[in-house]
C-alpha cells in the first residue's frame, strides 16, 4: 500500500458512525466508567488495570523498513519490519476497529515550541486511552483545532492480537512505526504508556534532522532564569526530582534542545506512583485528581481510596495528568539554555557515588553508556533490579545511531557552559538486597546544592576505580554517604563489586568505535 491508499482508509475509518472526536475530560471519564473500563478514586481520578502488560514491550517494537529512512536508522538497536507486514496488519487493525460501537480520537501536537512543532493525532478504541493521551500530549486551543491537520497518527487496538504465524510478529502485541506513512500501530497490549513513547521516538528521529537535540530527560528552571535537565531512565528519578517546590517545572520526561533553549514536547507528567506519599512528593501526589488517570494502582472497592504502597498488580503503577496540574510550572514549557545537566542513575551494585561532578570527557563516556538498574515492572518480564547500559538514558527510543545524539549534547555542552553531574539515586552501604535506597532528602540536597552553584568550586577527592570527583562536604547530607566505599560495612566487597561494575561499563563501551581518543581515555573507569 502506498501513503495514498493508507490515507484513504484511515480516512474511511475517521468518517464512520461510531467516532467521537474531540470530547471533553467529563465526556471521556463518563464513557470510562460507564463502560466498565475504569472506576473513579476518592479524588476522581480514572483508574484502570493493564492486564498483563503492565509496561513497555520493547521486544515488540519496530520500525517500517523503507527508503527513506533505511539508512538513516540505528538497526543494531532498532528492530526491521517489512512494508507487506505492517500494510496487512494495517488493514486488520482498520477493519476490526470499524466493527468497534465507539471509538475516540484526541488531535493535538508534540513540541512546545512553535518553529519546530508536529501535529498528532490518535486514534483510540479505549475511552481512558484517549482521556491518557488527551492528558499527555498537547492539547490545541479552539483556534488551532480548527485548522488542525494531522501529521501522524497512532492507531491503537489494544484488544486485536496478532498471529504471530500469520502476521510475522514476535507475539500477539506490536507497536510498529512507519516513518514515510506517517503511522504508529499499536496492537495487542493495554499499556498506555507505549502510546506516549512512540511519538518520543517519532520526534527522535525528525528533531535532530533539523539540528534541535531530543532528550529523554525532565527539566526545570529556578527564579534567575537558571535551567536544569534531569537525565535517566524510569524509575530512576526524572520526574520526582523536576517537581521541586523551588523551581518550576519546564516537563517531566521528555524534551528538545534548539537554538533558543529547552522545549517540552509533551504536556503532560506521567509518574510512577509506587510508594507515593504527601510528604515525600506532594506535587505528584496532588496532581492526581479529577481528570487524572491512574495505571495499575490498586483501589480500596468501598472506599476508592488508592494504596500507592500495594504493588501487587505491578510495581510499575503510574499516573498520568496534563502538566497544569502542577501548580509550579512554566506556560508556555519553554525556557533558556541548561545552567546545570543531571544524569541520573538507580546503582543496584551501591557503588557509584550519590553525586559527582564530570569532566567533559567523563560527561560523553557517561552519557553514552547510559547506565542504571532496570527496575521491576517497567518492562515486561523484569522483576528485580537488573544492570543495563542504555544509550544517552534512552535507547529504546532513539531511531538514530547514539553518537548523533552525544555529539549534539557535547557541542550544547560546550557552547552554554553547562555543568554536569553523575547523581545515584540506586542503593547505598550494600548492593540491592544488603544495603538501603538513598533518600531523597539526600538527594534533593545534593541536587539543589548543585543547581545552586554550590558545587562548582568545592573541595573534592578522586574515586579510585571510576575517577569521578566527589564532593568532600554537601549541607543537608552526612559525609559518610558522600563517598560509597566509606558506607559499605565490608571495604572487600565494596572494592569487588566496584572493580565489576568498572568492567561491565568497559566492556560496554567497546562498542562505540568512532568516538574521541579524549573520551576513551579520560571518560571512564580508571582500572
Amino acid at each position: 500500500m502506498n501513503s495514498v491508499e493508507i490515507a484513504n482508509e484511515l480516512k474511511e475509518l475517521l468518517n464512520g458512525g461510531n467516532i467521537h472526536v474531540q470530547l471533553s475530560v467529563p465526556q471521556l471519564v463518563e464513557k470510562a466508567t460507564s463502560r466498565n473500563e475504569a472506576v473513579l478514586t476518592v479524588d476522581g481520578a480514572v483508574v484502570a488495570e493493564t492486564g498483563k502488560y503492565t509496561g513497555r514491550s520493547p521486544k515488540d517494537k519496530y520500525f517500517v523498513e523503507e527508503e527513506s529512512s533505511k539508512d538513516k536508522i540505528d538497526w543494531g538497536v532498532n528492530q526491521a519490519i517489512s512494508a507487506d507486514v505492517f500494510d496487512n496488519l494495517y488493514l486488520k487493525v482498520i477493519n476490526y476497529l470499524k466493527e468497534k460501537d465507539e471509538l475516540y480520537v484526541f488531535k493535538g501536537f508534540a513540541g512546545a515550541e512553535k518553529d519546530s512543532q508536529h501535529s498528532i493525532q490518535v486514534v483510540n478504541e479505549y475511552a481512558w486511552h484517549n482521556l491518557f493521551c488527551h492528558q499527555l500530549f498537547i492539547r490545541p486551543t479552539e483556534e488551532e483545532l480548527t485548522s488542525h491537520v494531522a501529521e501522524f497518527t497512532i492507531v491503537s487496538a489494544p484488544t486485536f492480537k496478532a498471529d504471530p504465524a500469520v502476521d510475522g510478529t514476535k507475539s500477539e502485541t506490536f507497536i510498529i512505526i512507519s516513518l514515510e506513512k506517517k503511522i504508529i500501530l499499536i496492537g495487542g497490549t493495554e499499556y498506555a504508556g507505549e502510546m506516549k513513547k512512540s511519538i518520543f521516538s517519532i520526534m527522535n528521529y525528525l528533531l535532530p534532522e533539523n539540528e534541535i537535540l531530543s532528550m529523554h530527560c525532565s527539566a526545570n528552571v529556578g527564579e534567575a532564569g537558571d535551567v536544569a535537565l534531569f537525565f535517566g531512565l524510569s524509575g530512576t528519578g526524572k520526574t520526582t526530582l523536576s517537581a521541586d517546590a523551588q523551581r518550576k517545572l519546564i516537563g517531566d520526561d521528555e524534551h528538545g534542545w534548539s537554538d533558543n533553549g529547552v522545549f517540552n514536547i509533551e504536556g503532560g507528567c506521567y509518574a510512577k506512583t509506587i510508594n507515593l506519599s504527601a510528604e515525600k512528593e506532594p506535587e505528584i501526589y496532588n496532581a492526581i485528581r479529577f481528570g487524572s488517570v491512574l495505571e495499575n494502582v490498586v483501589v480500596d472497592t468501598e472506599s476508592r481510596i488508592p494504596d500507592y504502597d500495594n504493588g501487587s498488580l505491578t510495581e510499575n503503577t503510574r499516573a498520568a495528568y496534563p502538566i497544569d496540574y502542577i501548580d509550579n510550572i512554566v506556560t508556555p514549557s519553554v525556557a533558556g539554555h541548561p545552567k546545570t545537566i543531571v544524569f541520573l542513575t538507580a546503582d543496584a551494585f551501591g557503588v557509584l557515588p550519590p553525586i559527582s561532578k564530570l569532566t567533559k570527557e567523563q560527561a560523553m563516556y557517561h552519557f553514552l553508556s547510559g547506565f542504571t538498574s532496570k527496575l521491576a515492572g517497567t518492562e515486561r518480564g523484569v522483576t528485580s533490579p537488573e544492570p543495563v547500559f542504555s544509550t544517552c538514558f534512552g535507547a529504546p527510543f532513539l531511531p538514530l545511531p547514539a553518537t548523533r545524539y552525544a555529539e549534539m549534547l557535547g557541542q550544547k555542552i560546550d557552547e552554554h557552559g553547562a555543568q554536569v553531574f553523575l547523581v545515584n539515586t540506586g542503593w547505598t552501604g550494600g548492593e540491592y538486597g544488603v544495603g538501603s535506597r538513598m533518600k531523597l532528602s539526600y538527594t534533593r540536597a545534593m541536587v539543589h546544592a548543585a543547581i545552586d552553584g554550590n558545587l562548582n568550586d568545592v573541595e573534592t577527592i578522586q574515586d579510585a576505580v571510576f575517577g569521578l570527583n566527589i564532593p568532600t562536604a554537601i549541607e543537608g547530607v552526612p559525609s559518610e554517604v558522600l563517598n560509597p566505599r566509606d558506607a559499605w560495612a565490608d571495604k572487600a566487597a565494596y572494592d569487588t563489586k566496584a572493580a565489576y561494575l568498572a568492567d561491565l561499563f568497559k566492556e560496554n563501551f567497546k562498542k562505540f568505535s568512532n568516538v574521541s581518543e579524549e573520551i576513551l581515555k579520560n571518560g571512564g573507569p580508571l582500572v
